[in-house]
């Protein structure tokens, strides 16, 4: 399918079942890798960000949020997480569809921050706040000057919040709504002053429908997973065997050959492990900029330097320090060792 330079954007919200909480402890944790690594095999050829809803809404859980170039990949993914253990527990609550696409108004230009509409450029704010969108008939039906007269006022009002960010699809013909609009930003606080500001513009008369309101936490999808409850991290650490020194068996030698990677638990610690060419590194999972999974990030062997995943963020895995990029803050560093055929991390 050709969208001729538009990308494909679906909001997805899970929700899950209470039985699921029932499960075994070992059972919970397995379903969880399981999911993570059935959508960790899509990187690549989608943009996805994990969010979590737990404490914000109690008909959803979680939102994936996903972008990429056709339809079919979005369908591929759903038959991915719903053929998980996982997926036999969760319920789709609300689903989005929508592309991008250049807006028919002209605005005033921000300069070096204009952004390609077309684009979907996911930032590292704290919070998403997602909802479909529905313009009044009438609004259609106005003079074009009279509408580019009250976005343009509408706009002005958003440009006062450069803190929040806005993303505009466009779902007419593909899905119920005729927009989805989603804010990115650290403050809820200040998008509610925002939204309060925006519901005085005259181009909020013609709103028709503007609900349900997400308000969505950004999460790495693991983070994500154990929001939901079931096998803590401490508990799956439980599970597995600690020394007297505090190490616990992240897995043999075989199993983590030269290049390999890996996510393990320590305590209530998430950790990322890494083999360079025979040496072991074991750093904090969670980056320290835009809450990444470090795990899933890519190791030069010669310079022993690790990159996020998401923003590019550098650090040196060595002892953790921020080497390029976004990062102001370095990470956690672990001890790691061989011991027989086992490596070992404390």
């Amino acid at each position: 399918m050709s969208n001729k330079g538009r990308q494909c954007v679906r909001y997805l919200f899970l929700k899950l079942r209470p039985g699921w909480r029932d499960l075994e402890a070992s059972v919970q944790a397995r379903h969880k890798e399981e999911f993570a690594s059935g959508v960790k095999r899509f990187h690549g050829r989608l943009i996805l960000r994990p969010y979590s809803l737990v404490g914000t809404r109690g008909d959803c859980d979680m939102l994936l949020w996903q972008v990429t170039e056709d339809l079919e990949t979005l369908q591929a993914v759903e038959t991915a997480i719903f053929s998980t253990g996982l997926g036999a527990y969760l319920d789709i609550a609300y689903s989005y569809l929508g592309l991008t696409k250049q807006s028919e108004y002209e605005f005033p230009p921000l300069g070096e921050d204009d952004r390609d509409e077309t684009i979907i450029t996911p930032s590292d704010e704290k919070y998403l706040f997602v909802y479909p969108f529905i313009k009044k008939r009438e609004w259609y039906s106005l003079p074009f000057e009279e509408r580019q007269a009250a976005m343009t006022d509408h706009v002005r009002i958003g440009r006062e919040y450069p803190e929040i960010r806005i993303n505009t699809t466009y779902s007419f013909g593909l899905d119920d709504q005729e927009f989805v609009v989603a804010f990115e930003g650290d403050s809820p606080s200040r998008f509610l002053d925002l939204v309060m500001e925006l519901r005085s513009s005259p181009a909020s008369a013609y709103t028709e429908q503007d609900i349900p309101v997400f308000t969505c936490v950004q999460m790495s999808l693991w983070d994500v997973l154990d929001s939901l409850g079931g096998a803590s991290p401490g508990a799956r650490a439980a599970l597995v065997e600690t020394d007297s020194e505090g190490f616990i068996r992240a897995g043999t030698l075989a199993d983590l050959p030269p290049g390999a990677k890996k996510r393990v638990y320590l305590g209530t610690e998430a950790v990322a492990l890494f083999n360079v060419d025979g040496a072991f590194h074991a750093v904090s999972d969670r980056c320290s900029h835009g809450r990444a999974s470090l795990s899933e990030g890519r190791v030069d062997p010669d310079s022993c330097i690790l990159e996020c995943p998401w923003h590019g963020g550098k650090f040196e895995l060595a002892s953790g320090a921020p080497a390029g990029g976004p990062p102001q803050r370095g990470i956690r560093v672990f001890r790691a060792k061989v011991e027989g055929e086992y490596v070992l991390v404390g």
